[in-house]
């Protein structure tokens, strides 16, 4: 459990990329809470957490699917976002962070969430790691076939949406 931090930051936003890189800036330790589009519309229970060291993400958590890692960053889904950004002491981060099931590569974030390459160089770099461990971490994710066809299933349920939305509900096969 993660205690309350100071909110530093209350919004919805379109793109985590500058909330990503304000955390880079900051050097913050503390958690953003990510309300994807689904959990507006929805009042749904369906946000992630990420918490951040140095600035640097370090962990997700999804509670939708209480998954956490890498599927908890591909469960958050696309934006907007409602997000909430709160700064907290690295001592009170410490027992959350020693748990691995939820640990996520620096640059993760950056990619999954925010499609930002750079923003992900830069902080795979500030954390003094490399593209390998991205690497091992979407492989697992790629094993992880629960995570995935919920990817499927977002793609589809969004699809659909936007079918229906734009009149092409009949292009859109069941």
């Amino acid at each position: 459990m993660i205690p309350d931090g100071e909110l530093l930051r209350s919004r919805v936003v379109t793109d985590l990329a500058a909330v990503l890189e304000d955390a880079l800036d900051r050097r913050l330790d503390g958690y953003a809470v990510v309300e994807p589009r689904e959990a507006l519309l929805a009042d749904a229970d369906d946000g992630g957490i990420i918490t951040f060291e140095d600035g640097v993400p370090n962990l997700a958590y999804h509670a939708g699917s209480d998954r956490g890692g890498p599927p908890a960053l591909a469960a958050i889904g696309a934006g907007p976002y409602r997000l909430e950004l709160y700064g907290l002491d690295a001592d009170d981060l410490r027992a959350a962070h020693e748990n691995d099931d939820l640990r996520v590569p620096p640059g993760m974030a950056a990619e999954r969430l925010a499609g930002d390459a750079a923003l992900a160089e830069r902080t795979r770099r500030l954390a003094g790691t490399d593209h390998e461990d991205d690497r091992d971490a979407l492989e697992a994710f790629l094993d992880d076939e629960a995570a995935i066809e919920k990817l499927r299933e977002n793609a589809r349920t969004e699809a659909r949406a936007r079918a229906e939305e734009w009149g092409f509900e009949d292009a859109v096969p069941e």
